[in-house]
């Protein structure tokens, strides 16, 4: 998870995830949908992409969801793009 509050005002926070498969990247947007709405944070405002294209945007305002397969991730490496971000939390 980066903060890039003090870098954008696109939002406060970018959550990063990884999915291995199609199935794994499903399972991971609905548990964040469940997760979120049962937390009071509602649905997202927006939804961009699907499994089958290897990136998921969740797009809930302050917080930005990017779910992607290993490759896309690797490719697109958000984490070096918004360096200016601080790491708030990493789980390998």
């Amino acid at each position: 998870m980066l903060d890039i509050a003090e870098v954008t005002v696109a939002a406060d926070y970018f959550i990063l995830c990884s999915g291995t498969s199609e199935r794994q990247l499903d399972a991971l947007q609905n548990n964040v949908r469940e997760d979120v709405k049962k937390a009071g944070g509602g649905v997202p405002l927006h939804i961009e992409g699907t499994s089958s294209s290897g990136w998921i945007l969740m797009d809930y305002n302050a917080v930005v969801v990017h779910l992607f397969a290993p490759e896309l991730r690797a490719f697109y490496d958000l984490e070096d793009l918004w360096r200016a971000g601080r790491v708030v939390v990493r789980i390998q």
